[in-house]
C-alpha cells in the first residue's frame, strides 16, 4: 500500500523547496490553488501544509499566507548573548518595537533577583524583537534604574548590551535561564503574528555582569518555529 495522499503531497512540496522552486521567505501558492493542482480536497492539502509547518519548513503568517520558513535563530546555552548579536550571527537584520517603557516600583521578586536596595526604582520595557522584520520574540525586561540613568531611551531599546559595553564599559558575564513551553494568548499572538494557541518557548533569564552583579531580569516568549536553544556540554 502506498503512502497517504497528504504525505505524497507533503513530499512533493518539500522537494519543491529543496530544489529551489520556492525560496526562503517566499510565499507559496494559496491552498485552493495547490489543492486544484494536486486534484485533492483542501482538507487533504491542509494536512500536507500543516505537516511542513510542524517540521519548521513552512510558517503561517496571520493575514498574509504561508511562507517558506527562515532558518531558525539559535542561541547556545552558554554565557550571555544580546539579541542583536544573535540576529547578526544568523544573517538577519535585528529590530525592536517598544510597546511600553517606564520607571516603576519593582516587585518583590525583582528586588530579590536584582539585589535592589530599599527605594530603588527599575526601568521596565516591553518589546517585540524581530529579525528581517519577522517577529521572533516578545519580552518584558527589567533593569535597575540607576544603571541606565545616563542612557537615552533609543540607546537602551535598540541594543542595551552594546550600550552597556560601549558607554559604561560594563560587560555581560553569565546568566541563569529557565525554559518551558507555553501557548500564545490572543494578545501575544497578535504581537508575534501567529495564531492564538500556537506553541511558544517561554524563558525567564537573570543576567549578571562580569563582576557578578545582576543587571537584567527578563521574561521572553519565542515563536517556536523561528527560534531554538542549543545546549552544549
Amino acid at each position: 500500500m502506498g503512502s497517504p495522499v497528504y504525505i505524497q503531497i507533503h513530499n512533493q512540496l518539500r522537494e519543491n523547496i529543496e530544489n529551489g522552486k520556492w525560496h526562503v521567505g517566499q510565499k507559496i501558492p494559496a491552498e485552493r490553488e495547490l489543492a486544484s493542482h494536486f486534484n485533492v480536497s483542501r482538507m487533504t492539502l491542509r494536512q500536507a501544509i500543516q505537516a511542513l509547518v510542524d517540521e519548521g519548513i513552512l510558517e503561517r503568517r496571520v493575514g498574509s499566507g504561508t511562507f517558506v520558513a527562515n532558518r531558525k535563530v539559535q542561541e547556545k546555552m552558554a554565557g550571555v548573548t544580546s539579541f542583536t548579536d544573535l540576529m547578526l550571527a544568523a544573517g538577519k537584520t535585528p529590530s525592536s518595537k517598544t510597546i511600553s517603557y517606564h520607571l516603576t516600583v519593582p516587585s518583590q521578586t525583582e528586588i530579590e533577583k536584582l539585589q535592589l536596595s530599599a527605594g530603588e526604582q527599575v526601568l521596565r520595557m516591553e518589546r517585540i524583537r524581530s529579525g528581517n522584520n519577522i517577529p521572533i520574540c516578545y519580552e518584558i525586561a527589567t533593569v535597575p534604574a540607576k544603571l541606565v540613568e545616563k542612557f537615552s531611551r533609543e540607546e537602551i531599546t535598540t541594543s542595551f548590551y552594546r550600550t552597556l559595553e560601549q558607554k559604561a564599559h560594563l560587560y555581560p558575564g553569565h546568566a541563569t535561564q529557565h525554559i518551558s513551553a507555553t501557548k500564545a494568548t490572543e494578545r501575544i499572538a497578535t504581537y508575534l503574528q501567529v495564531k492564538r494557541g500556537d506553541p511558544l518557548l517561554r524563558m525567564t533569564q537573570l543576567s549578571y555582569l562580569q563582576d557578578g552583579r545582576p543587571f537584567e531580569y527578563v521574561h521572553t516568549q519565542y515563536v517556536g518555529s523561528r527560534f531554538e536553544f542549543v545546549l552544549e556540554k
